[in-house]
């Protein structure tokens, strides 16, 4: 499912700038289609966190890892996901706030009420703690989580 989403965002987005690229060529690209990237950018980044977390495509100190013996690898994968968990959970209450502001205010080319946006952000942090536990509890049980995510790590 999680891929699905980050699919149609990276289309959305494509489309949108398309469009403007096209009405640029011809004149003047459509006011919506600025805004319109903009939200398709920050959903795909909200929606690829957790993924990247779980595939471990997320930007990693592999280098550090590689030079360490036996378990001390996943000792850190754990220990990581456990402070991304402990991140998540912190950054929740700020997440709702922002979401609860975007109710008081209206997008300017869209039209759209801004919590469409701001739940972007909120859904961010609840993926990154549901991904980061799944990983942690995955590591504990030393079952391969990237050949379930698919992932490349």
């Amino acid at each position: 499912m999680s891929r699905i989403c980050i699919f149609i965002a990276f289309a959305v987005l494509a489309l949108a700038v398309l469009t403007q690229v096209l009405g640029r060529s011809v004149g003047s690209s459509p006011v919506w289609t600025e805004e319109l990237t903009r939200f398709a950018l920050i959903y795909l980044a909200a929606l690829g966190a957790g993924f990247g977390l779980m595939t471990g495509d997320l930007v990693n100190v592999d280098i550090v890892c590689d030079f360490l013996p036996g378990e001390f690898p996943r000792y850190f994968r754990i220990a990581s996901s456990i402070l991304t968990a402990i991140l998540a959970i912190a950054l929740l209450p700020g997440a709702w706030k922002f979401f609860q502001i975007g109710g008081l205010q209206i997008s300017p080319a869209l039209g759209l009420q801004m919590t469409f946006a701001h739940f972007a952000i909120l859904a961010m942090m609840g993926l990154l703690l549901a991904f980061a536990v799944l990983r942690t509890m995955m590591d504990i049980l030393k079952l391969d989580y990237r050949s379930v995510a698919g992932g490349s790590e």
